[in-house]
């Protein structure tokens, strides 16, 4: 493949119109600074707060395995609680994630070796270094979204589909996803490829908020067997040591989800969505805004307060910190409170 520069000139718009929205201060000098967009939907779907470039096109990631889990079981995929939670994932590869993996693709009558996941190692650092202590080298079962292959491979089984072909996008599995997507956020553009190899849609911040806000609110069918898997299992969701994990068990009946290149998106028992982006692409400050948002939309609590301020380390000791920009704060409790 040969590649060559791409040239965009809405996405240069957009960046140019975002906000500073986070900062690094180490000492008593600020760093450096993130700029990106966030937006909170009302139940119904409509923008209640924004800033920056929330209509844009962008590439959600990881953040939307919640809808794919989704079309999954609309498709037949027969899996609930931890599992459920582990089909929607971008895991950790610990042991407990890696092993109900290979018990979710045994239960289709497949094993690791139909998976085909980019190969990885874990996230988690512990497991990471366990994982090459026993000799392990890059393998698609500790890649984070093999929970989600394995999901994928167990919804064709299921539905009599080809396993083989299950990442292309003209698969009926894939096509079903897509069709899914564009329900949920109410948009789909810009079709790609993830990087574990699965296809990728894009979508603006606001869409991204608005799905989240409908599965989180949702009291019954598909949408409400994905957001229950996520209030039960969160360390399925993600890892034991993970931001998401600290943010789901600072809100009650909070889901978040992640997403590669500074994505994130949070939804609330009542409908409520939140999505960031980081336009630099960094989780840095990402998890911190979303504790800002959250705290002014009625949910403060001294768990989010530290979520809200990531210690800046020197020589292992906290020297500064990572936080959202006072008039940001400013702004959010404004509009919000």
């Amino acid at each position: 493949m040969t590649l060559s520069r791409i040239d965009n000139p809405a996405l240069d718009d957009a960046l140019d119109t975002d906000p500073v929205l986070t900062e690094v201060v180490r000492g008593d000098l600020v760093e450096c600074v993130h700029r990106g967009r966030v937006v909170v939907t009302r139940p119904g779907g409509e923008v209640s707060f924004s800033l920056g470039s929330v209509d844009a096109s962008m590439f959600p990631r990881s953040s939307i395995k919640p809808v794919q889990a989704i079309a999954m079981l609309r498709a037949g995929l027969d899996l609930d609680g931890a599992a459920l939670a582990l089909a929607a994932a971008s895991h950790s590869g610990e042991a407990f994630h890696r092993d109900l993996v290979v018990e979710v693709l045994a239960g289709a009558g497949l094993d690791v070796t139909d998976l085909q996941t980019t190969p990885d190692f874990p996230l988690d650092e512990d497991a990471r270094v366990a994982w090459i202590r026993e000799g392990h080298d890059k393998e698609p079962l500790a890649m984070n979204c093999s929970g989600k292959h394995a999901a994928m491979l167990r919804t064709c089984v299921r539905a009599g589909w080809p396993t083989s072909t299950y990442r292309d996008p003209s698969h009926p599995l894939q096509q079903a996803i897509a069709e899914a997507v564009t329900e949920f956020a109410g948009e789909a553009s810009h079709a790609s490829i993830d990087g574990c190899g699965a296809p990728l849609f894009g979508m603006s911040v606001t869409g991204l908020a608005r799905a989240f806000g409908r599965i989180a609110g949702a009291t019954d069918g598909p949408e409400r067997q994905v957001a229950d898997a996520y209030r039960q299992f969160p360390e399925y969701v993600s890892g034991t040591h993970r931001d998401d994990l600290a943010l789901h068990r600072a809100v009650p009946g909070l889901i978040c989800k992640g997403g590669a290149e500074g994505c994130l998106a949070i939804g609330l028992p009542d409908g409520t969505g939140v999505a960031v982006k980081s336009d630099d692409g960094n989780m840095r400050g990402v998890f911190q805004l979303a504790a800002v948002v959250l705290t002014a939309l009625g949910h403060g609590s001294e768990a989010l307060t530290e979520i809200s301020l990531l210690p800046v380390l020197g020589h292992g000791e906290p020297v500064g910190v990572t936080q959202v920009r006072r008039s940001v704060v400013d702004r959010v409790a404004a509009a919000l409170v």
